[in-house]
């Protein structure tokens, strides 16, 4: 069986896209093609908090990603934050929020768990949130938190 796996990264850089490649890189992920989903979980796959994902495949491969993403410039704060909510049967959903605070990104996560649960007529049983943010002096900062559906897949 597959799993999903929550990754997520903070780091700096000269500029915005290095800062962000610089957090995917700390995830773990830098090295895919990522391609966004929505956010409906399947039945059935473990959600794992990992912290740095693990090799995935092959270099240039694509990577199936529920992404949060947000940078900013020198001086000023990224957060990131996924959170998700799942059913008895495993069925479920995220929702991912960036912003610049950390506490004003787990409170819309928060929210709009709360509100995509309402949408569907699933009893929720498991709910977990994840925000990571960064804010140096100097650089640009970059933070990033995905939920990484299995392993790549072949591109081409």
């Amino acid at each position: 069986m597959s799993v999903i796996r929550i990754a997520w990264g903070t780091d700096t850089g000269p500029t915005e896209l290095a800062a962000f490649d610089a957090a995917l890189a700390a995830a773990g992920i830098h090295n895919y093609n990522l391609v966004t989903l929505s956010s409906v979980i399947p039945e059935g796959p473990p959600i794992e908090t990992v912290g740095t994902a693990p090799d995935l495949g092959p270099v240039g491969e694509e990577l199936h990603v529920v992404e949060s993403s947000a940078t900013a410039a020198p001086g000023e704060r990224a957060a990131a934050g996924v959170g998700w909510a799942r059913s008895e049967s495993g069925r479920g959903i995220f929702y991912e929020v960036d912003g610049e605070d950390p506490e004003d990104v787990r409170e819309e996560v928060e929210r709009g768990l709360a509100h995509g649960k309402t949408l569907r007529e699933w009893e929720f049983v498991d709910e977990d949130v994840i925000v990571r943010s960064v804010a140096p002096d100097e650089e640009y900062a970059a933070a990033v938190v995905c939920a990484v559906y299995g392993e790549s897949r072949p591109a081409l």
